[in-house]
């Protein structure tokens, strides 16, 4: 089935329900923007590369690029998260279920943004859609292990790939300009850290943008008495919707993130924020092509941690770092029971 824009917007004007569910699900793109995206373009905002301004416009410009293409080649990710819990059933509860999973996304975003750690949304995403899945089936049974694996799979590789490929690339470009005049390679650095950022932006749009819209196209059919999507792939409009809802929301509260990534964990010249860039991007780009669900946000930190690790230790922020992986562990009970509870909540108003 392809979803018409001409006949989604009658869906969403004819049918309250079905306008809430979008809402919500834009909102929580908009945290993603807010929380999630300004990791992408941290370090060549922080080492001056570009201006956070021209760094919004071309994250914009990339993560649309990396949802169009990726989608294109592989939109397993997006399918992933659809499959990961069960919603079946009464689809008016289901449809109810998803908006308590996507308000408790909300919740938790504007909690972290609030204290200025980088949340990861995408975990934020499949706690609360867990934890709401949880409430609507009474049990465990509304989780898919099998697609769970995955997200566990995505935990390792974004924490040790992350970090090692941070550290090998680092060594790598400092060894290749060893004997280069300092003041010469600054050009090229601050050229390639553009391109960098680019394609951090590219494989956010790849991994947060299809995880969204596999979201939001589940709400269009929960909402037309349908819990299966079959094997729909989101249309084009979808892809630019939600690219510029997330661009808005990286322009107005993205420079508290950008500050913690880019700026307090770690103190990067410019080859070193490149290096980070390259690693996170290669990192995101393996793990698209393989389907696996990872965070953008978890990648790109890692990375950074491990060019920190080539100085010394002790070069990185570790009270920076407290926070941001307490955040990471908290996110899976907090978000997920935030989930379940709001579920319980809506359907005894409703």
């Amino acid at each position: 089935m392809e979803i018409e824009f001409g006949w989604f917007i009658n869906q969403v004007t004819a049918n309250p329900v079905l306008l809430i569910t979008v809402l919500l699900t834009l909102g929580v793109i908009f945290v993603n923007g807010w929380t999630d995206a300004p990791n992408a373009i941290a370090t060549c905002v922080a080492t001056r590369a570009m201006t956070a301004r021209a760094a919004v416009l071309m994250a914009a410009v990339f993560n649309f690029l990396g949802v169009f293409f990726m989608t294109m080649i592989n939109a397993t990710v997006a399918m992933t998260i659809k499959n990961m819990v069960n919603f079946e059933g009464n689809p008016g509860d289901a449809t109810v279920a998803l908006c308590a999973a996507l308000f408790a996304i909300i919740v938790w975003a504007v909690a972290a943004w609030y204290f200025g750690i980088p949340t990861s949304e995408s975990h934020a995403l499949i706690a609360g859609l867990s934890g709401a899945a949880i409430a609507l089936q009474g049990g465990f049974g509304g989780i898919n292990g099998a697609e769970w694996v995955k997200v566990i799979y995505g935990l390792v590789l974004s924490t040790f790939l992350g970090f090692g490929m941070g550290f090998v690339i680092t060594k790598l470009t400092a060894f290749i300009c060893r004997n280069k005049d300092r003041r010469k390679t600054a050009g090229f650095f601050k050229g390639a850290q553009i391109f960098g950022g680019g394609a951090m932006a590219f494989m956010h749009g790849a991994q947060d943008g299809q995880k969204f819209m596999g979201v939001l196209i589940l709400g269009v059919f929960l909402v037309n008495g349908s819990d299966t999507t079959g094997n729909v792939i989101p249309p084009v409009w979808m892809m630019i919707l939600c690219s510029v809802v997330m661009a808005v929301g990286t322009s107005i509260g993205g420079y508290k993130i950008i500050k913690a990534v880019g700026m307090d964990m770690v103190k990067l010249e410019s080859y070193q924020g490149f290096s980070a860039d390259i690693a996170a991007a290669a990192c995101l780009l393996l793990s698209s092509l393989f389907g696996i669900p990872v965070s953008t946000t978890h990648m790109k930190t890692t990375a950074i941690m491990g060019v920190g690790a080539t100085k010394r230790l002790s070069a990185v922020n570790f009270s920076v770092v407290k926070d941001m992986v307490l955040t990471w562990v908290l996110t899976f009970p907090g978000c997920g029971l935030i989930g379940y509870l709001m579920v319980k909540l809506f359907v005894a108003i409703i």
